[in-house]
């Protein structure tokens, strides 16, 4: 079959959050344009295939992309949330994708969008319903956004064998059960498994009918220091906070502890050292449901589900077929080596920094449509790896302090910054008599120039 031309200045191969958050400020900063060819039916990405309960771990005024709002800027009044501002769920984030490409970029005549449609290389793509083929001849880049594609339970099978007759489900089935189990056991440690957990126990399930199974216990950002609008001197004490804990601290666990200790980072066990950090964020309230769990197993990974035991690395528990299990273990962000974001005729998407998923990507864009030169642009977004342990965290700390004066040698790169909703900062001005703005800006001046050097003590020390 003869493929099909057609001409473009950029190829955005996915159309996720990221993707939809890239292609917005490309269109804002250039006159560029986009075809966006993406595997499922809508836009949206993985948020197509979430669990039926799941919400953002952070507000929604900082996620989306940056030229349409997203939610109502309200505070949550019930639930783990209340006092903090709404987090948006899979039914909103769905819809607000749809809108945001049927009203926003498709009107501008300069998006060209195919859905249902397969990357297969070279600039070529198929539809996986007409088998139609397309070339693109791409007169600037192709955009990348699956290089670290994340994996999700509904879309990926468990990590470990299930016997037939076993009653294993991914998260988002257990709103749909029929019948009510003896039993749930929930296998993960990441915000699947959290968020599962917390469900089960907001729908009245008693504590003692869960059982979690998690290999390791992570750190968590306390939610109250990731706020928007009148809680923004909060979020820039926050900031304060982990300055001056890395400008003293000798050793990566005890700069851990510390934050804890002003409240900054939260765990579920105060009895477990936890070894993993994600990025998520958690509530004190969520925090306080989950601590009614009491049976937790600390054996590994599951390794096999038989219809009376589950077979983990270090033994064996009872199960029974009256038991639900729920399938949180799949692998989420990829964890690959690193490459250069921007290449001649290519950007991959990559984290480069600390901070909000869209705000970065968002700020890619901005980067490739105003700077000329790749080095350059790679010089002032260096990919990093996502975080996973610890270290990652003072790592990704640390290259957000390292490249952001570089940056800030970028006008237009810089008032973009400055101004997107989609950056926390952007409305500290406002707040700038604020008695916890002025202190916290005093302890970051206080501490400025030593954190970044103890910081790569730390991250050197920690290596082993």
């Amino acid at each position: 079959m003869t493929d099909q031309e057609l001409e473009t200045d950029y190829l955005v191969i996915g159309a996720g959050a990221g993707a939809m958050a890239f292609t917005d400020a490309l269109l804002a900063h250039s006159d560029a344009t986009v075809t966006i060819v993406d595997r499922r039916h809508a836009p949206g990405g993985h948020w197509l295939h979430a669990y039926p309960f799941v919400r953002l771990h952070q507000p929604s005024a900082f996620y989306g992309v940056h030229s349409v709002p997203l939610g109502e800027d309200a505070l949550d009044v019930m639930g783990t949330n209340a006092g903090y501002y709404e987090l948006s769920g899979a039914d909103e984030l769905r819809a607000y994708f749809a809108r945001v490409m049927q009203r926003h970029f498709l009107p501008t005549g300069r998006v060209r969008y195919f859905p249902m449609s397969e990357y297969v290389g070279e600039h070529r793509f198929v539809s996986k319903l007409t088998g139609t083929s397309w070339h693109a001849r791409v007169r600037k880049k192709l955009v990348d956004t699956t290089y670290v594609e994340g994996s999700i339970p509904a879309t990926s099978p468990p990590p470990f064998e299930v016997a037939e007759g076993v009653r294993c489900v991914p998260a988002g089935e257990i709103a749909y059960l029929g019948d009510r189990p003896e039993r749930f056991v929930v296998v993960g440690a990441g915000k699947t498994a959290l968020d599962s957990c917390v469900w089960l126990l907001e729908q009245g399930v008693d504590p003692s009918a869960i059982r979690w199974i998690k290999p390791r216990d992570s750190w968590w950002a306390n939610r109250r220091f990731r706020q928007p609008h009148t809680m923004l001197p909060e979020f820039y004490r926050g900031i304060s906070l982990q300055l001056e804990v890395m400008a003293r601290a000798s050793s990566v666990e005890e700069l851990l502890t510390d934050l804890e200790a002003e409240g900054y980072f939260l765990r579920i066990d105060p009895q477990i050292v936890p070894t993993m950090w994600r990025g998520a964020s958690l509530g004190e309230a969520e925090v306080g449901l989950l601590r009614k769990i009491t049976d937790i197993v600390r054996m590994g990974h599951v390794r096999r589900i038989e219809r009376d035991e589950i077979v983990l690395d270090q033994g064996r528990i009872r199960t029974s077929a009256q038991t639900v299990h729920i399938h949180c273990a799949a692998r989420g962000l990829r964890r690959l080596p690193p490459r250069p974001i921007f290449e001649p005729g290519r950007v991959t998407v990559q984290p480069f920094l600390l901070g909000f998923v869209c705000y970065q990507f968002a700020m890619l864009a901005v980067v490739e449509a105003t700077i000329a030169n790749d080095e350059e642009k790679n010089r002032l977004c260096p990919a990093i790896s996502y975080w996973n342990v610890n270290r990652d965290y003072l790592s990704a700390f640390l290259a957000t302090l390292t490249h952001d004066r570089a940056r800030k040698a970028y006008p237009t790169v810089a008032n973009w910054a400055k101004s997107t909703r989609l950056n926390p900062m952007a409305g500290l001005a406002q707040y700038r008599e604020d008695p916890r703005v002025i202190e916290a800006a005093e302890r970051i001046a206080r501490v400025d120039r030593t954190v970044a050097a103890n910081l790569k003590r730390l991250i050197d020390s920690d290596q082993g």
